[in-house]
């Protein structure tokens, strides 16, 4: 979790009082901000009704579904946050010495870490950089122009790891991998006479296929319009970009 500052810590208890909420609360919602770039936040509060999500835009997503004050408290309250989350002092600075966790120092300061199964993963927005983790080996992707804030709910016993960003959810098997898995420390030598292709897909696979990631997201998509959860021009928005990377 981020280190508030005691300036940032007095800021963040004046508008938890202002929306009713823990100061608890807030300073977990705006460690989920910071993790999030300050565009979403994933969250678990009893006081906003349990597991949610927030998006700058007024993409919110709670608990109970159907509770628009809940969603309008919730975007109000990380909307503050939000902003709060982007001025100086408000984060005490990082301890010199590197990067925790493991992550590849020259990669900067992760703005989201977690872990799915058994994966781990680390964001670094400033050099547009996903590390994926399993067991020894990791593996570097571009996030290009992806503002990654965190992982997206898995469908059970789903062993893939999609991504959320400011367009969306985001198939891993969607980004370029830039490095491939490799134990940490080992270096990667690829047998002579072999080339991978680019974007890092396997040897002879079709370009432009369709991604079967891509139509499940939109039929997810689809469900969350019907029950309310989302518009009819933010559902139209969603499904042009998903299909614009078919």
């Amino acid at each position: 979790m981020v280190k508030l500052t005691e300036q940032g810590r007095a800021r963040v208890a004046e508008i938890a009082a202002r929306h009713g909420v823990g100061a608890g609360t807030a300073e977990r919602l705006i460690d989920a901000l910071a993790r999030g770039g300050g565009t979403q936040a994933q969250f678990d509060e009893p006081e906003l009704g349990g597991m949610g999500q927030w998006s700058r835009g007024g993409m919110v997503m709670v608990g109970d579904m159907f509770n628009n004050a809940l969603k309008a408290r919730v975007d109000a309250l990380c909307g503050e946050l939000a902003a709060l989350a982007g001025e100086a002092g408000v984060f005490a600075p990082l301890p010199a010495g590197g990067v925790s966790g493991g992550w590849p120092a020259e990669f900067g300061r992760p703005s989201a870490t977690g872990s799915q199964n058994d994966m781990r993963y680390a964001v670094f927005p400033d050099t547009r950089r996903l590390v994926v983790a399993s067991g020894a080996a990791q593996t570097v992707y571009d996030t290009g122009e992806h503002s990654i804030g965190g992982i997206a709910q898995a469908q059970s016993g789903d062993q893939t790891l999609t991504f959320t960003s400011q367009r969306g959810p985001v198939p891993l098997s969607e980004l370029r991998v830039v490095e491939p898995a490799v134990p940490q420390g080992a270096a990667a030598a690829a047998p002579a006479g072999e080339a991978t292709p680019a974007g890092g897909g396997p040897a002879g696979s079709p370009q432009g296929a369709a991604n079967p990631d891509v139509l499940a997201t939109i039929e997810r998509l689809a469900e969350l319009r019907s029950r309310g959860i989302l518009t009819d021009e933010e559902f139209s928005e969603k499904k042009s970009e998903l299909l614009a990377r078919l």
